[in-house]
């Protein structure tokens, strides 16, 4: 093959893969949190080739969230097909909690969402044995995520509810184990695995897997564990905090595996946040091998025995001039009707500006003090940060009222953010800062 897989294979904010193929066409999700449209979706007939195709939660309906917690909202997307229907499967922490949509085509319209009585936990995913039997699989609650155990129950996805009992299935390995989150079900020559992460979501963050005879068995955790992580490789890894991962099977009998890391730069800093990378996985003695040979994610992997099918180049620049803000855009919260619209190719936002509050009560504490600057981010729309070294520029006409501000701004989180803006003074009008 003349082309390569490069990672990341989503460059910037898109945390959480999870793929499936559909005959010779493979599709990805990633979790959004607490950004809308929700849930961005992206096609390849080749694995290295992405190209973005729409949102799964692209209407209000669909999406209620809140602007006042950054890493809320959606968390943890699982994307299967089964019998000629898409299934999406995810958490809303902040409202209603777990649910499913199904959609002909990925590239929508997706359902509405039916929401799932009693499921406990986040991360949840989808399963069919080889009976057309469907199962659920997610995370419980416990105390804390620590001492959380993955759980299994049938589903009936006609009525979508649960079905039977509930087990829990599997706590972890024995390694740093804590956080068991992000469960996924396969079966192959006989063996139900069960993959999951584990060990958080920074440093020591890790891919392991377990297998049982029986669906709902008592699993039994690999002697290999992790299957994945570089937390071995020390802080200054140039590709760190590998973990949640989903794996996919070509037509060919290949496998390969999409996961979570993080390119840090001037330190243990990650600004481009947790991206998705992939790997060739390989079978031996009844259990995966991720990387083989090297144990470790690396930037480049040959190409797969697929022809090579390349996809448009994103835009560098938008001048909004068409009918709607490009896949690339995002705001945060779900918008009011008329907040954000295109017209006369300018992006116009029309909304009431909140403070962000965050939920933690040490940082709440510290914002009132002003040790910590409190973003207030109502009006934002934006794009994933996907390069070390980069240029933004914007247009602006601010036409504002008391007290308000406006410009650009390189935002992290709740507290964390960089702004070059206008601000409105009522005794002399305009200053920037």
């Amino acid at each position: 093959m003349s082309y390569e897989i490069k990672n990341p294979l989503l460059p910037g904010f898109y945390p959480d893969p999870s793929i499936v193929r559909a005959e010779d066409d493979f599709y990805m999700v990633t979790s959004s949190f607490s950004y809308y449209p929700g849930v961005p979706v992206f096609h390849s007939r080749d694995l290295a080739h992405w190209e973005q195709i729409g949102h799964v939660l692209d209407r209000a309906s669909q999406l209620p969230l809140g602007a006042d917690w950054i890493s809320g909202g959606i968390f943890a997307p699982t994307i299967r097909y089964h019998d000629g229907l898409f299934y999406m499967i995810t958490t809303n922490v902040d409202h209603g909690g777990n649910f499913i949509v199904t959609a002909e085509d990925p590239a929508g319209p997706w359902s509405e969402p039916h929401w799932i009585e009693g499921a406990e936990g986040i991360d949840p995913s989808l399963f069919w044995d080889e009976d057309g039997t469907a199962y659920y699989t997610g995370t419980s609650s416990g105390k804390d995520m620590r001492h959380s155990k993955i759980w299994i129950s049938r589903i009936d996805l006609k009525d979508f509810r649960l079905e039977g009992e509930k087990k829990k299935i599997w706590g972890g390995s024995q390694v740093l184990a804590w956080c068991p989150e992000a469960p996924h079900l396969y079966k192959k020559d006989g063996w139900y695995y069960l993959l999951i992460a584990e060990g958080g979501t920074e440093h020591f963050h890790a891919v392991t897997i377990a297998r049982s005879r029986e669906v709902m068995g008592d699993y039994e955790g690999y002697d290999g564990n992790p299957i994945m992580t570089h937390r071995h490789l020390g802080m200054g890894a140039a590709i760190a905090n590998t973990g949640h991962a989903d794996i996919v099977e070509l037509k060919d009998g290949s496998w390969y595996m999409v996961m979570l890391a993080s390119r840090p730069y001037g330190g243990y800093h990650k600004n481009m946040g947790r991206e998705t990378f992939i790997a060739p996985m390989v079978w031996e003695n009844g259990w995966p091998v991720v990387c083989p040979g090297t144990g470790k994610l690396d930037w480049t992997y040959p190409a797969p025995a697929l022809p090579e099918a390349p996809v448009p180049a994103l835009p560098e620049t938008d001048d909004f001039d068409g009918d709607r803000p490009g896949f690339s855009w995002n705001c945060l919260g779900t918008p009011a009707e008329g907040d954000f619209r295109l017209e006369d190719s300018c992006l116009k936002i029309r909304t009431t500006a909140r403070p962000m509050e965050p939920t933690n009560p040490e940082t709440m504490e510290k914002i009132r003090s002003g040790r910590l600057p409190n973003v207030n981010c109502a009006g934002f729309v934006g794009r994933r940060q996907q390069h070390m070294s980069y240029t933004a520029l914007t247009k602006m006409r601010f036409e504002p009222q008391e007290g308000q501000t406006a410009g650009l701004i390189l935002l992290q989180n709740n507290y964390h953010s960089l702004r070059a803006e206008k601000l409105w003074k009522r005794e002399n009008g305009f200053c920037g800062r």
